[in-house]
């Protein structure tokens, strides 16, 4: 077999992906706040891109007019110009008063703006434009202070427990060891590492680490630095003063206040119904979690991409929230007066290059919100029964079904829908939460959506009565009667997605709130 080199001319077909094309794929998965960032990159990139902001008409403009003007208005008013008056012509010249005031006009600190001068060795008073009402400080105008900048910073929980140890103790040791025991507190207020860990880090004596947890055990908030859930309960406890033998032994078994076992927390703790069940609400106003309110991020308020409204005739309104999308305008003119003076190749090249990403962006923002736009239109005709009786009418819906409908890609169907909300009157909801998997229906029905069944497993389950508690064989029953052919796995797992307890725990809550109920009745 001999080998032999040879070239060879063959035609096929291959898709390119150009980086223009790779960015208008990227552009439609973003969310709001990446598209946002994403845009104001481009903008402080690109010379040639600006963004499109209505300008508000200021003092005697009117709302045709786009800039300041200096004409009279239509009752012969003027309208003096806004401007500093550092940049005013002045009469004597600018240059006399700096010499006469061996100084420049300019030299003067922010909170600093003369309403009036006097010429040196004249009688005259020179007027000059006065400031805005307020500027000496209060003010909401351009040149006032930023009120934003004397805010103080949100204190974390690192710094909230290290300036009580600052006031705790004053040994250098103590303080180090109490450091490191901070430190290693995480978000929720729990420290994650053993007293024997942290003294052999440090080669320090485990009493002493011992004794400083118990001083930041001690700190604000209640329950902070405890290794487990136990601890934080039983710190906050003693902080109340309800530490007893009774709620010792209560919360030493919290397994069994998670199973609702009240008969075997009855025996351990030694008390009734009442005092059971006033332990039992003890417990749940304490704060399992006590560092969460200290350092926590910022809720984000999940705005709609599109909103969805009734029409007069019953249908449906499906529109693009403009608030939420970006505006570039492409500054031609700029463009044709720079090119003009581009001598360099490199320069024109960049201007060039400038130009087209610039056109790309504009349309790839446009091309997104018309996709954006047929995506959710689909949506809302493919789910019209649950904007108008809710989620028990909601029907199965498939990334398929949606692409084949408007004529595209799955995959684009899902770039489309990834971090995008709809807006309506039930509430702002995510695109994804529209498709939902199908449950077949019994004796042939049409299929069921699983979280329209996740909802009806709920109302059973809420509406039953101490005496019928429904086990997942009962709800079986119950869905197959309704036309709904579902396992027994499937309402388990339903079951728990909605944190629903099993049916004997609930049956043991149903019997001990009944038992509380009863005994507080008995001593009325």
């Amino acid at each position: 077999m001999s080998l032999v080199q040879r070239l060879e001319v063959r035609q096929g077909q291959a898709l390119v992906m150009t980086p223009q094309l790779l960015q208008a794929i990227k552009l439609l998965q973003l969310s709001q706040l990446d598209l946002a960032a994403y845009v104001e990159a481009e903008l402080e990139r690109n010379p040639l891109l600006e963004r499109a902001e209505p300008e508000l008409p200021g003092p005697g403009e009117t709302s045709e007019s786009s800039g300041h003007s200096d004409d009279a208005s239509s009752d012969g008013l003027e309208v003096a110009e806004p401007e500093s008056w550092l940049s005013t012509d002045l009469n004597p010249s600018r240059g006399e008063i700096e010499s006469d005031f061996d100084t420049r006009l300019d030299n003067v600190f922010p909170d600093e703006t003369p309403v009036q001068a006097r010429e040196a060795g004249g009688g005259d008073m020179l007027s000059l434009t006065p400031p805005p009402y307020g500027s000496t400080g209060g003010s909401f105008d351009a040149e006032a202070p930023d009120f934003e900048a004397t805010l103080t910073a949100e204190t974390s929980l690192r710094d909230h427990l290290a300036g009580q140890l600052d006031l705790a103790t004053r040994d250098p040791a103590e303080r180090l060891i109490g450091g490191f025991l901070i430190d290693a507190v995480d978000e929720a207020g729990y420290l994650r590492e053993t007293v024997e860990d942290v003294a052999e880090r440090l080669g320090a004596d485990p009493a002493l680490v011992g004794r400083m947890l118990a001083l930041v055990q001690t700190f604000d908030p209640p329950g902070i630095a405890a290794r487990d859930l136990a601890e934080c309960l039983a710190i906050q406890l003693r902080e109340r003063d309800r530490f007893d033998p009774a709620m010792q032994a209560l919360v030493s078994r919290l397994d069994l206040v998670a199973k609702r076992d009240f008969a075997a927390l009855r025996r351990l703790c030694g008390v009734d119904d009442e005092d059971l069940v006033d332990m039992l609400g003890e417990i749940r106003r304490l704060d399992p979690k006590p560092g969460r309110a200290f350092g926590s991020s910022a809720v984000e308020v999940l705005v709609p991409d599109v909103f969805v409204r009734a029409a007069p005739d019953g249908s449906w309104l499906v529109e693009l929230n403009s608030e939420a999308l970006p505006r570039v305008l492409v500054n031609q003119s700029y463009y044709a007066r720079v090119s003009r003076n581009a001598a360099a190749e490199g320069d024109k090249a960049f201007l060039s290059e400038a130009l087209q990403n610039a056109n790309w962006l504009t349309r790839s923002l446009e091309q997104r919100a018309r996709t954006i736009l047929k995506v959710a239109t689909e949506i809302v005709r493919q789910q019209d029964g649950f904007f108008v009786h809710g989620v028990s009418h909601l029907r199965p819906l498939n990334l398929k079904t949606v692409a084949e409908a408007i004529g595209m890609h799955e995959s684009t169907v899902s770039r489309v829908t990834s971090n995008k909300a709809i807006g309506t009157s039930r509430g702002t909801l995510e695109m994804k939460y529209f498709f939902t998997a199908a449950i077949p229906g019994a004796a042939g029905a049409a299929a069921h959506s699983s979280e329209a069944v996740r909802h009806r497993i709920k109302q059973l389950v809420d509406g039953e009565t101490p005496d019928d508690v429904l086990s997942d064989d009962a709800l079986v029953q119950k869905l197959r009667g309704e036309g709904v052919d579902i396992a027994r796995r499937t309402v388990a797992k339903y079951r728990e997605s909605l944190r629903i307890p099993s049916s004997i725990e609930r049956r043991r809550e149903h019997f001990a709130h009944g038992s509380g109920q009863h005994a507080a009745l008995a001593l009325r």
